[in-house]
């Protein structure tokens, strides 16, 4: 028997993204000829959702003028002065270019946020369901303080929550719109968790290490309705120490490919995150950055692009949101969460106890993701994948989804509701 050599405890142990995981066994179904409505991905088809026009031809002409050798290690000077500049403009934020970090995206952001606060065994503070919260808590060896959390509250964790694992934690982990669940932290709960933060700071002696709120706002620009985006130094200035941001342009812009994030925070831990993004160099290439350097000072520019971009999710939002109550109204086991932000749409599809025409019991969530896989080819993301236990509710993303096809999509998820007894 051939035995594989033992690799370090990290690699051994490390779990594969579950949405990865589903995401091969959707396109294995599509190679294979089959018609699947794939509302798993957390991105935007670029011939729907098109970066703004002005930001392509920036990134082209930046690259005709050669901008292609190493950015700075926290980015160039003009972009963080621009970010600094959108900050001030679109949400009432200072920070100076000393108190910016660029990346290739959120994710080395997250990444080296962890490295630079969390050490081994030290408490970390998440929510469930939330996006990989759990793989970096696992990439520190930091201990997971989990909060599960409820449809009640928006699938958000309130200061009550938190409270029973403050003691000696070293990082709060906020992320608000939230992927998955498309749903935001109100401002009296944003307001709670701020003042628990700063009272649980000020118990601690100099000699302790603060606890640390990682605030990750990378779909802010995306909120309907009567929703508002809160942050915890507005609402708080004396939180400004404590607080890391992770933000970029991502899923403002519908620029996920483009690679180009930044966080904002104390200067002492963003120059450590600096020191740590420069070993794994995970910078946003030096042309994008030039060009978005340029975009972010163009408002009437980006104002126009988020008046089209925001009522074209809205309306998908909505038009998945009507289907799905259409069907719990006729007394099928489902339901959703009003659209609020994001571009997520939270659902629940309840049939575990149901039995198939064949007489196939329906006896765990992953036989019901199966079923309306197979019968109503429509694909969504469990909560499972986020952390969450024993969980009916979906993640659904529109960024990809073709208007012309949520009715016949919701024909077929009838007729397979139907089907089970």
């Amino acid at each position: 028997m051939n035995h594989q050599p033992k690799l370090s405890q990290l690699a051994e142990t490390l779990i594969g993204s579950e949405i990865v995981k589903l995401g091969n066994a959707i396109s294995e179904r599509i190679r294979n000829g089959e018609k699947i409505y794939n509302y798993t991905i957390g991105d935007f088809d670029p011939n729907i959702f098109p970066i703004p026009q002005e930001l392509e031809e920036l990134i082209i002409e930046s690259y005709r003028q050669h901008n292609t050798s190493y950015p700075p290690g926290d980015g160039v000077l003009e972009l963080r002065k621009s970010v600094g500049v959108f900050l001030k403009e679109w949400e009432g934020l200072n920070y100076d270019v000393n108190e910016i970090q660029i990346a290739s995206g959120g994710r080395p952001l997250i990444y080296t946020i962890f490295k630079t606060i969390v050490d081994k065994g030290d408490k970390v503070i998440y929510a469930v369901p939330s996006w990989n919260n759990n793989h970096y808590v696992h990439l520190t060896d930091g201990e997971h303080c989990l909060i599960d959390c409820t449809v009640e509250n928006d699938f958000m964790p309130t200061a009550e929550d938190i409270a029973p694992h403050i003691k000696g934690a070293t990082l709060l982990c906020l992320c608000t719109p939230q992927n998955p669940t498309g749903t935001t932290l109100n401002k009296e709960a944003l307001e709670k968790i701020c003042d628990l933060v700063l009272a649980e700071n000020a118990s601690r002696t100099n000699d302790e290490k603060k606890l640390y709120v990682m605030f990750d706002q990378m779909y802010w620009t995306l909120t309907y309705g009567n929703t508002k985006h809160y942050n915890p130094v507005s609402l708080r200035p004396a939180m400004k120490p404590y607080t890391i941001f992770v933000d970029g342009i991502s899923k403002a812009f519908a620029a996920t490919g483009v690679r180009v994030g930044w966080s904002m925070g104390p200067a002492h831990i963003i120059s450590k995150m600096k020191a740590i993004l420069s070993h794994l160099g995970a910078w946003a290439p030096m042309a994008e950055q030039k060009a978005v350097a340029a975009y972010l000072l163009q408002k009437e520019n980006i104002e126009k692009y988020f008046l089209d971009f925001k009522s074209e999710i809205e309306k998908r939002l909505h038009l998945f949101y009507n289907g799905f109550i259409a069907l719990k109204n006729k007394g099928f086991t489902v339901d959703a969460v009003t659209p609020q932000a994001a571009i997520y749409l939270t659902i629940k599809i309840d049939l575990v106890g149901k039995k198939t025409t064949d007489g196939k019991l329906l006896q765990t969530q992953s036989d019901v993701t199966d079923y309306i896989l197979s019968e109503a080819k429509l694909a969504i993301v469990p909560f499972t994948a986020f952390g969450a236990t024993n969980s009916a509710w979906y993640r659904l993303s529109v960024g990809t989804s073709n208007e012309a096809d949520i009715k016949t999509m919701f024909l077929q998820l009838e007729n397979a509701l139907v089907k089970l007894s």
